[in-house]
């Protein structure tokens, strides 16, 4: 086995130990978007410092706790902080809890983030279904030797994110009148927010949205054939377009702003696929 694998394992055990999450929705909730948390039920919370092999977060709306519990009777396990690239830590470290997920028996995968606008009709608030990705993070999660016990050395990226699931995403949004877009999602390795010149790029290769993770995250997934949905909150159109300058805290004001939405269309989209 790899060493990889066996941190995972590790992680994995250690959570077993406390909970049994086979069969349940997993869930990585962004900047500003950690208040679903508080709908889970009979939540068992875990702190990501007590599990072997998990880091600490260290950005502002990212908790660091693993939550265990239910939606509606439908099992749920849910990441309240991710963690990041530009943070220094490599990309196995990015990736490790989406592996640990795997390793535990989720069903499928919700990731959420706060990004920018690129696409010039969102406006902060919107909510956007990724329907595709451009890794542009200058790294990968499957770089070095691969990780057999996860999936194969060149696995396909066609399907990264599930159709069948983002379906149900845009069929659930439609029945609660909540308007979800849907875009490219393309990955900047950070911190800094992007430049206007890339701004600009970003748009001429068809991105609608930036940000600075889930893109590891899916790739990852998609290399251990763990089914993905992807939903990006607009928390501002990003640099350049109107001229503005962007601040962390815009993004968790534009956060707490499409709050209720969120939690409703994740609460729901839960209840469909659990």
């Amino acid at each position: 086995m790899s060493e990889i694998y066996n941190q995972c394992l590790a992680s994995a055990n250690y959570i077993k130990n406390i909970i049994d999450a086979e069969g349940a929705i997993g869930i990585v909730l962004g900047s500003g978007l950690g208040e679903l948390a508080n709908e889970i039920e009979n939540p068992t919370i875990i702190n990501y410092a007590d599990i072997p092999n998990f880091p600490t977060t260290t950005v502002a709306g990212h908790d660091g706790k693993l939550i265990f519990g239910t939606i509606n009777q439908t099992k749920v396990l849910c990441m309240k902080g991710r963690f990041h690239y530009y943070e220094g830590h490599t990309m196995n470290t990015v990736v490790l809890p989406v592996r640990v997920m795997k390793v535990l028996g989720i069903k499928a995968l919700i990731l959420t983030n706060a990004a920018g606008g690129v696409n010039r009709t969102f406006k902060p608030g919107t909510l956007m279904l990724i329907d595709d990705f451009i890794n542009f993070m200058g790294d990968n999660p499957l770089v070095g030797q691969n990780i057999d016990e996860f999936g194969p050395r060149f696995p396909d990226m066609t399907y990264a994110i599930n159709k069948d699931y983002s379906m149900v995403a845009k069929e659930v949004a439609s029945d609660l009148g909540i308007d979800l877009r849907n875009g490219v999602y393309m990955g900047f390795k950070g911190p800094n927010y992007e430049s206007p010149a890339e701004i600009h790029m970003a748009e001429v290769v068809g991105a609608s949205a930036v940000g600075m993770s889930t893109v590891p995250e899916i790739i990852a997934a998609r290399h251990c054939d763990l089914p993905v949905i992807g939903i990006s909150c607009i928390t501002n159109l990003a640099a350049g377009i109107t001229g503005e300058a962007l601040s962390h805290e815009e993004v968790q004001e534009a956060a707490d702003m499409v709050k209720e939405d969120f939690k409703k269309l994740v609460k729901a989209i839960v209840n469909r696929i659990g």
